[in-house]
């Protein structure tokens, strides 16, 4: 895995370091300006240091942003490592319950797709062109009278073929040699 940013590593390393070091200087300096707003009371002087304060609670929260960023990764490795487990565990419990109901619904499914579809579409007929009696889409010649279903008579024009007892072409509208039987 290439990484994206060579100085990666060295980059989490100083926000770790500079992280720490801003809550610690953050910590004192709060400690320090708290201190000397509670020692005033005593006294009749106002509190001396207590501008610490404002800037030791900036400079610590700095360096907890800091620090979290610096431990992210750690964090989220440790993260994906304790709920994965509890995922891969749910998912497959959930899987190995629900398995026997989808083969069923999956079945139930097909069955309707296959019963829908040979159902709903009507059978596919070709006409006989002499005594008009349907006959299968794949068939040559008529149950009926042994007429030829296909296109047989070439047109002299254009070489189309008709239907056999086509007067006209089809393609071109030439009239087609020989006579019309009915």
């Amino acid at each position: 895995m290439d990484k994206i940013d060579p100085r990666h590593e060295q980059s989490r390393s100083i926000l770790r370091k500079m992280g720490i070091s801003l809550i610690v200087v953050g910590a004192i300096l709060t400690i320090i300006g708290i201190a000397s707003f509670f020692m005033a009371f005593g006294g009749m002087e106002p509190p001396r240091y207590f501008w610490c304060a404002f800037i030791g609670l900036p400079l610590g929260f700095a360096g907890l942003v800091m620090t979290s960023y610096g431990f992210m990764g750690a964090v989220a490795r440790y993260s994906a490592e304790e709920f994965a487990p509890v995922g891969k565990d749910t998912f497959n419990y959930m899987a190995g319950g629900t398995k026997d109901s989808v083969k069923t619904l999956a079945t139930a499914v097909g069955e309707g797709l296959r019963a829908g579809s040979s159902a709903s579409a009507p059978a596919e007929r070709v006409r006989c062109h002499k005594c008009n009696r349907p006959n299968d889409v794949d068939a040559r010649f008529c149950s009926g009278c042994g007429a030829p279903l296909g296109k047989t008579k070439p047109c002299p024009g254009c070489h189309e073929l008709n239907d056999p007892d086509a007067r006209f072409c089809d393609n071109c509208g030439r009239p087609l040699a020989g006579p019309a039987t009915q």
